[in-house]
């Protein structure tokens, strides 16, 4: 004997309300459905089901037959339409979805309310789900539809095959939600650490760590003013770091050139003029002389007439000798 359980197979009941459902007008129009009674089982019996020749399974679809005949439509006519009105929301939760679906139609058919067919709603009810989700997916642009199934823990091999896509495919959406859960765990640290703090710190404190306006947005939970406020803030403390790191760039220049020719002092220009020389006699090209004189700390006016007219240097001795 055929088991209504066995793996695979549809419910015995459900399978009997099919066969109900396409043999309507045989069964509800005339005064004897006998034949085609007969007929849906024979076809049962070929499906696996033991019905022609099962006492029990025969009485249920007797019952399931004078049920359609006393409400005048199968019972798969309500439940399928009743099924095809459910949106993605409605089955979000196929057990809760189940209580109204059936709450719905169970006064009419009641005995949808029987715990065996209850499970089987549930089921059922499951795969819209799944189908709803495939449909919703497959709308999204780009991975979206990808990682909505992933995120919804579909099936990785249900997902290849609804969405058309590779094995190495869903590996890469994969990683990339991977390593977004990853990013979302450390901006929840950095969070945790200025829980006290102000929105504007803690703006400051995620812009510090390099963490994206998006994900600020969503888990910071400030406005987009508050984001700006706090970047206007930043960028003006970067002008003015700027500012300074350039004037000591420029004190240090000066300082590195020397003085200018008038600030310098005879005694010192003799002995500045002296050691020129010496470096002069050593090497003629400007580069040498130039690293050698900024080693010796000649001022960098001195140096500039030393490689460009040397024989200013000899004015510049006299005036300093007086």
């Amino acid at each position: 004997m055929a088991s209504n359980d066995k793996k695979g197979k549809r419910p015995l009941w459900l399978s009997m309300e099919e066969q109900i459902l396409q043999h309507e007008s045989q069964l509800l129009s005339g005064s004897h459905p006998e034949a085609a009674i007969k007929q849906i089982a024979k076809g049962l019996d070929e499906a696996g089901y033991n019905v022609s020749r099962h006492g029990g399974n025969l009485i249920k679809l007797r019952f399931a037959v004078d049920r359609a005949r006393e409400v005048k439509k199968p019972l798969l006519k309500d439940f399928n339409a009743a099924v095809s009105t459910l949106s993605l929301e409605d089955v979000i939760d196929p057990y809760v979805a189940t209580t109204k679906l059936i709450d719905s139609l169970g006064s009419t058919w009641f005995e949808l309310n029987s715990a065996e067919r209850r499970a089987d709603v549930v089921a059922i009810l499951v795969k819209t789900k799944l189908d709803l989700l495939i449909a919703k997916a497959k709308a999204l642009p780009g991975d979206e539809g990808i990682r909505l199934l992933v995120e919804e823990e579909i099936d990785h091999s249900v997902i290849i095959s609804a969405m058309g896509i590779t094995e190495e495919k869903l590996k890469e959406v994969i990683a990339q939600i991977e390593k977004e859960r990853a990013e979302r765990a450390r901006v929840a640290a950095l969070l945790e650490k200025v829980a006290d703090k102000t929105d504007e710190e803690k703006v400051r404190h995620l812009i510090d760590n390099n963490v994206a306006e998006a994900l600020i947005l969503e888990m910071a939970k400030v406005d987009k003013g508050v984001i700006e406020a706090v970047n206007k803030a930043m960028e003006e403390e970067l002008k003015e770091k700027q500012r300074l790191a350039e004037e000591e760039a420029a004190r240090k220049k000066k300082e590195a050139e020397g003085p200018a020719l008038e600030d310098i002092e005879p005694e010192a220009m003799l002995e500045y003029i002296d050691s020129i020389r010496e470096i002069m006699e050593f090497s003629d090209q400007e580069k040498e002389i130039r690293t050698m004189c900024e080693q010796s700390s000649i001022p960098k006016a001195l140096v500039d007439i030393a490689v460009s007219d040397p024989a200013k240097l000899d004015e510049l001795e006299k005036e300093a000798q007086g």
